[in-house]
């Protein structure tokens, strides 16, 4: 004989827009009937919260870890791009990712990575090619083709391209877009072939351009992208145009919140409840056809409750019919995790970071806090005996990327705004084809900080003086293998080393891991050299 479970307090409605005192029951996995009925509870119900665009890799933690932090966040579901470890490993990557997460109660929503590489501009250590594609879109256990980054692609027709499209249009799955800044007929042509979203939009006028143009809008928060500040009005104007996301979110910050902080932002800012709850909790359902429930009858019944309509400070998360989170701990249970990698570069000597100078000027990536977009700039180059070193005064510093796949030349180029003054900082977490990326002052702790990543198979270093810190990311030199309160802590030190060699950034491996981003303009590094992403071609470091 079936049990009933009885949830008694406020039940918010999302669909019909209204607060009332009731009793929710629910038989195995499914919402069996809410009835209205005065109680006592000071409880709210309501759907469970979305992020309806991230990359699991970025959090540093396996699926299952992630769940075992995001299920005290009241998030139920995800749409998750695999494409990270897809850019190491390929189709395996994407399968892991998947059987890791089949045990974790969160209900995942894996996509086919769209772009792996994501240009022919890099080394990475894969290819997912059309037919890669229809393998993983014929699956059930994939809900989307993922971000279009390839939008030079889409707009001049490349072959492949397309036909990745058509391949999602065959099997009815949707497709995400990736196109910054891209604006006008550019902009409208990249709909136009069927990509549905943008999570890249960082005025409120493009994101508008763009709803336009029947896209919708992710409103992205994340630990190094934030366009909340930016587009926060679109929720009053288009509510059923937008979701939201993270995108990407370091462990150290996932510890603290996730969905919910959207949440209570727009709350504070004094947007309708019911429009942000919808954002939140309904409108990813109905685009990416996901299997979530609603808090409707017949629904599986995945719903949270939550202290008051201000703080949403969850109580309990339930995911079809079972309390996976009790207001205190959730039921996961410590596990270990396969650790698939693929690590074939050798040790290095620091005289692969020389660069003989052959003008008194160069090309400089300017980063930019809180944005994946950088600005180029030319700037005077600093000498010494023949070579372009790093300007500590000038807070122009040398950047490069190893490839980690292969023996191959080290690329260089030179990079401001990243403050240090003393030391390196290097990781493997390099988007998107997740080469080892470092930034220093010298050559010597620029070497000493990669050697460290080299050592262990993938992670983030720091070097200075004396200090050689590391933290490994055994899962293809992305993820740890570890918990998010280990990982968490190990981050979040390592991060506050990192600002006292003199970086002001508010997540500086965040920020460094997209400097080799070619996909985002303006100027970028790739293994094979500095990137004009303006004009998606290579240029050069040095200005005759």
């Amino acid at each position: 004989m079936n049990t009933i479970k009885e949830y008694c307090g406020n039940i918010i409605d999302l669909y019909n827009r209204r607060i009332f005192k009731g009793v929710i029951e629910v038989i195995d996995d499914k919402i069996s009937n809410i009835r209205e009925e005065d109680n006592d509870s000071d409880l709210y119900f309501l759907p469970g919260f979305i992020d309806a665009h991230i990359h699991i890799e970025s959090s540093m933690l396996v699926p299952y870890e992630f769940a075992r932090v995001a299920l005290k966040h009241g998030t139920v579901a995800t749409i998750s791009d695999p494409h990270e470890i897809a850019n190491v490993l390929g189709i395996s990557g994407v399968k892991y990712m998947i059987e890791n997460a089949k045990p974790a109660k969160l209900k995942f929503h894996f996509g086919a990575p769209s772009c792996v590489p994501a240009t022919n501009f890099e080394t990475a250590g894969s290819i997912i090619d059309v037919n890669g594609i229809e393998e993983l879109l014929k699956s059930d256990d994939i809900f989307y083709l993922s971000e279009m980054m390839n939008y030079p692609g889409v707009l001049f027709e490349d072959d492949e391209v397309i036909q990745k499209i058509k391949l999602a249009k065959k099997y009815n799955k949707p497709i995400d877009g990736h196109a910054p800044g891209l604006r006008g007929d550019t902009a409208k042509k990249y709909a136009s072939v069927g990509i549905t979203t943008d999570h890249e939009c960082f005025s409120y006028d493009e994101a508008e351009e763009k709803i336009q143009y029947g896209m919708k809008i992710l409103i992205r928060e994340g630990s190094a992208a934030r366009n909340f500040d930016a587009l926060h009005p679109l929720i009053n104007k288009f509510p059923e145009k937008i979701m939201f996301c993270c995108d990407d979110k370091h462990p150290d910050e996932l510890l603290l919140f996730h969905i919910d902080e959207h949440v209570r932002k727009s709350i504070a800012l004094g947007y309708n409840l019911f429009d942000v709850l919808t954002i939140a909790c309904i409108n990813p359902i109905a685009h990416y056809k996901m299997k979530v429930g609603s808090l409707r009858v017949g629904d599986y019944a995945d719903f949270i409750s939550v202290n008051n309509l201000t703080d949403f400070k969850v109580l309990k998360t339930i995911i079809n019919g079972e309390e996976v989170f009790d207001g205190k701990n959730a039921i996961l249970q410590e596990k270990k995790h396969a650790t698939p990698n693929q690590f074939i570069t050798e040790q290095i000597e620091d005289s692969v970071f020389k660069i003989k100078a052959e003008g008194e000027f160069i090309n400089v990536i300017n980063a930019l806090d809180g944005q994946l977009i950088t600005k180029s700039s030319k700037e005077k180059a600093k000498i010494i005996d023949g070579n372009l070193v790093s300007n500590t005064d000038e807070d122009i510093l040398k950047i490069a990327v190893v490839n980690r796949y292969q023996k191959a030349l080290v690329a260089t180029a030179f990079i401001k705004n990243f403050g240090l003054k003393q030391g390196a900082i290097a990781s493997s977490v390099a988007h998107d084809s997740h080469n080892i990326i470092v930034v220093g002052v010298d050559d010597i702790s620029m070497c000493k900080a990669t050697n460290l990543i080299i050592e262990c198979g993938g992670g983030l270093s720091l070097v200075c003086n004396d200090e050689n810190r590391v933290i490994g990311l055994p899962v293809a030199g992305l993820m740890s293998d570890n918990d998010a309160v280990t990982i968490g802590k190990q981050y979040a030190e390592i991060d506050q080393l990192a600002k006292k060699l003199g970086s002001e950034l508010k997540a500086p491996y965040m920020l460094l891991s997209f400097m080799a981003l070619l996909v985002i303009p303006e100027l970028k590094l790739s293994d094979k050299g500095l990137f004009d992403g303006g004009n998606f071609k290579f240029t050069s470091l040095q200005i005759s």
